[in-house]
């Protein structure tokens, strides 16, 4: 996720563009960069060992959560460095990525929350606000897909989740607790590239203990939350280049839906047995009403000038990547 130049709003709904003043760094500033990275791997392998089912305190465990951590983030990378190479194409003067490494598998299980990039100048420019949007979520987007399909097509034997769980050779496989809700994108891949007849797929409740299988779904999470097509998440940014002062009746939808599938969390709890939703989604809400804020600044000078045909169809795909990618219930049992 790229951070964009904040905007502050005045009483009579003008947007003014606040651009801080960032010094060029000198020579070695690219540390901060690289230490984070560094930190994010460590974390990010802690928590890879934890989805291998074993103590991520004890070293001897740290090389079984090197292949989780490697795809992670690489996927990251592909992101940010998607949103990168697009502000460079367009003159735009952006950092390099900072990774954001979270240690505490107890609210986060994944190890790391994600990275940014911050905008030194301003997007101004239709075509250059649209570019640097889509190329980002596109470019790890990709990465997980490639990453899921290779899972898929290399899962090992139902004796690779007996070594992590022997008492499920008496007890049989457990379809309870902790598990990964299922997305159409997902589910879909499954079903072309896994065969029943020759091959294990493991219930959502077992998936994460596969690297391939944990990553290339949470790509797809971390995807489809960055393509909501609300204020200046990626998604938001790519609506309003497409669409302009249009882009808030988009948002004002995006956000009603995004209540609906919160509260609709709640009816498994007062007795309704209808699962569509997560009370985890109100909390995203809030988190888009407070600080993401639902409509878009208005920050982009020449819509004079029309998207092309190319740019229009990139757009469309992405919202198309988003609604697969979106997973009603992203998490049970946590």
């Amino acid at each position: 996720m790229s951070q964009y130049p904040s905007f502050d709003q005045s009483n009579d709904d003008e947007y003014y563009l606040r651009v801080k003043e960032v010094t060029k760094g000198g020579k070695f500033s690219f540390i901060t960069n690289i230490i984070l990275f560094i930190l994010t791997f460590f974390s990010t392998t802690i928590a890879g060992v934890g989805w291998a089912n074993q103590n991520p305190y004890q070293l001897e465990n740290f090389e079984s959560g090197l292949l989780y951590s490697a795809l992670i983030l690489l996927v990251i990378t592909a992101h940010e460095f998607g949103h990168y190479f697009a502000a460079i194409y367009h003159k735009v003067s952006v950092t390099l990525p900072y990774y954001i490494p979270f240690p505490f598998p107890f609210l986060n299980p994944f190890g790391t929350m994600g990275a940014v990039i911050r905008m030194k100048s301003p997007t101004q420019s239709r075509k250059a606000l649209f570019d640097i949007a889509v190329a980002g979520p596109i470019s790890g987007w990709v990465v997980s897909v490639i990453i899921l399909i290779i899972g898929f097509i290399t899962l090992p034997s139902i004796d690779f989740l007996y070594t992590i769980h022997p008492e499920y050779i008496t007890s049989g496989i457990s379809t309870e607790g902790f598990a990964f809700g299922n997305n159409i994108l997902f589910y879909t891949l499954e079903k072309i590239f896994v065969s029943p007849q020759s091959s294990f797929m493991p219930p959502m409740n077992e998936v994460y203990h596969y690297p391939f299988l944990c990553v290339g779904w949470f790509g797809l999470m971390i995807t489809a939350l960055n393509m909501m097509p609300v204020g200046q998440l990626d998604g938001g940014h790519i609506s309003y280049a497409m669409f302009g002062k249009n882009h808030t009746k988009i948002a004002y939808v995006v956000f009603g839906l995004l209540i609906i599938f919160g509260l609709a969390g709640f009816l498994p709890l007062i007795g309704i047995n209808f699962e569509i939703g997560s009370i985890n989604w109100l909390v995203w809400a809030l988190l888009i009403f407070f600080v993401i804020k639902i409509k878009h600044p208005d920050n982009v000078y020449d819509f004079d000038q029309p998207l092309s045909l190319t740019r229009v169809t990139l757009g469309w795909f992405s919202f198309l990547i988003f609604v697969t990618s979106f997973t009603p219930i992203p998490i049970t049992g946590f």
